[in-house]
């Protein structure tokens, strides 16, 4: 099933008013024994991690140990650390790190190319009875006051975009569901999902209203945002990376994060045996 789209959000309306980016909450550390509880797998050439759902990836301001990038870099002893997947804040899983240019510089082309294997899995509002494909194009939502927002924009002026849905298990008006991304847009699934009406379960920006993001960044986690979102971070979890196509000998997959895991079990969805 392919979805179709009309052109909602009115596009050509100007860039809303807030155009500053927003500190998300309390500014969470890592240490070095914490982050060796996260190592999955490595070898000379790469290191992946599971990283949990209140991290950043890239480098902050708040020092090393506030970002997965600083904590790695320490690990490695002050040495180079090529990022080459990341995730979101709020989205756990699997993240992989180049240890030198040469692997950095082959996984960013099979990046580029696509020559990738990557599976999520997700907790979405609504009973998806059947898989979809979302093919639309995202681009800047305009009208929305998050900056960082985006949204499915009329075709010609956003870039091509594609996810592919399928339902694992349905229950108490939740899915749990296996996604699989043609492109690598930002923030890709969340926009997606959100227009196809299943929203993510816990996402505070392409919920129910992003002004949610706003309260949060205001006043932190209420009670409020637990009734509107019920979760309190996106169920999102990057579960399986697949390297074959890029002529490396790595496939890594790890169970689904034990929040992710508690929530759905709470609600009587069956978790699959392996995640692709």
């Amino acid at each position: 099933m392919t979805v179709a789209i009309d052109n909602p959000q009115g596009y050509d309306r100007p860039i809303g008013p807030w155009e500053r980016r927003l500190q998300q909450g309390v500014v969470r550390r890592t240490s070095l024994s914490e982050l060796r509880g996260w190592i999955v797998a490595e070898d000379e050439r790469i290191l992946a991690l599971n990283k949990p759902g209140d991290f950043v990836c890239h480098p902050s301001k708040d020092g090393p140990w506030s970002s997965l990038s600083g904590a790695v870099r320490e690990y490695f002893g002050g040495g180079a650390a090529h990022l080459v997947f990341r995730l979101d804040r709020e989205t756990s899983g699997l993240v992989i790190y180049a240890k030198d240019p040469a692997t950095a510089r082959t996984l960013q082309m099979a990046a580029q190319e696509r020559r990738y294997g990557k599976t999520y899995l997700a907790l979405l509002t609504g009973e998806l009875r059947e898989s979809l494909l979302i093919d639309q194009p995202l681009g800047p939502d305009l009208g929305s006051p998050v900056l960082v927002k985006s949204c499915v924009v009329p075709a010609g002026q956003g870039q091509e975009a594609r996810t592919a849905v399928t339902p694992i298990a349905t229950a108490g008006g939740f899915t749990l569901a296996r996604i699989k991304t043609e492109t690598g847009r930002k923030h890709q699934i969340r926009a997606h999902l959100q227009w196809a009406g299943h929203w993510l379960v816990g996402d505070k920006i392409y919920g129910p209203n992003p002004q949610l993001f706003l309260d949060f960044i205001e006043q932190g986690w209420t009670p409020q945002l637990a009734a509107a979102l019920f979760l309190e971070r996106q169920a999102l979890h990057c579960a399986e990376i697949d390297l074959r196509p890029a002529g490396l000998d790595w496939r890594i997959e790890i169970p689904l994060a034990a929040d992710l895991r508690s929530f759905a079990e709470r609600r009587g969805l069956v978790l699959p045996e392996r995640p692709s």
